[in-house]
């Protein structure tokens, strides 16, 4: 993201690279941040002595901060930011203005519209951050293991499920764990040949990164699906595969982050099933054809 080779990809992940460092941020650099987020037009419209006071900052953390998310020269993040936001304006014309947290008093169709843009902009910021080498890698992993193991908490053992069943339909050895005891048990016994992809979007989640640390430990391969590229899931990780969703405080961002992992399980599903095409297909049909004769049986 640097100015001087800066391109059209750089400008396009300003945001997603800001969302994504914010764990890792100093109190008075978070500030800014979160100015940048709440308004990324507005941000770039003003100087650097008024956002230093609007921030409670001095001008030595804002240089700081930019230079942290990867910029030389504070011109240039503004006209990132203000790029970015015209294309945000533009593929988004047809969602209302705000992007903001659900309100008590929205009616049904403000909330579709809501959720509607918090997981349209948490693909599209995805699909934009996603590291097509990182992915390649993963795929190369999976395709070449003995066994896929997946794991997460909450939304992100929807996700690992959904990946778990996938796999297993194209005729791959996959597991997924109930429990984080179990999962500690299973990862505590991994063999070289297998691959363990934890999934958490804040990358804290202690239990995820119990587990990925344990499979790492055991000589498994492993796999990181994570919104923060700086969490702790990220050290006990070969692989991280980033996602780009957006938190909102009543937490329709949630839905953000759960369908972005959806996305990057997919795409990883995908590459996996494209490694052995014919056998997948071949698969995918005689595991649909079991269902539908149960179903017409």
């Amino acid at each position: 993201m640097a100015s001087d080779t800066r391109n059209e990809r750089d400008s396009r992940t300003v945001l997603v690279g800001i969302r994504s460092a914010l764990p890792g941020l100093r109190p008075a650099e978070r500030r800014i941040a979160e100015l940048i987020l709440d308004d990324p037009a507005g941000f770039a419209a003003r100087s650097m002595a008024e956002i230093c006071d609007a921030a409670g900052t001095s001008t030595t953390t804002l240089v700081r901060f930019y230079q942290r998310i990867g910029y030389t020269r504070f011109q240039d993040l503004r006209l990132d930011l203000t790029r970015e936001s015209l294309r945000e304006r533009l593929e988004n014309a047809d969602f209302p203005d705000e992007v903001r947290d659900i309100d008590r008093d929205d009616d049904l169709d403000a909330v579709i519209a809501k959720v509607a843009r918090s997981e349209t902009l948490s693909i599209s910021d995805t699909a934009q951050a996603l590291d097509t080498e990182a992915l390649r890698r993963a795929v190369d992993l999976v395709a070449g293991s003995s066994r896929t193991d997946t794991f997460g908490v909450g939304a992100g053992s929807i996700v690992a499920l959904d990946l778990q069943r996938k796999l297993s339909r194209i005729g791959r050895v996959a597991l997924t764990w109930p429990d984080s005891h179990a999962a500690w048990t299973a990862a505590a016994v991994f063999t070289p040949g297998t691959v363990a992809i934890a999934i958490s979007h804040s990358g804290e989640t202690a239990d995820t990164v119990e587990f990925l640390r344990l499979a790492q430990a055991s000589g498994a391969k492993t796999i990181a699906i994570t919104n923060h590229g700086s969490s702790a899931l990220v050290r006990h990780a070969d692989v991280v595969l980033l996602t780009a969703a957006r938190e909102t405080q009543f937490r329709s961002g949630a839905l953000g982050s759960r369908i972005a992992q959806l996305m990057v399980a997919d795409c990883l599903f995908i590459g996996v099933a494209q490694s052995n095409y014919d056998a997948a297909v071949d698969a995918l049909k005689s595991t649909f054809d079991a269902v539908q004769r149960t179903r017409t049986g």
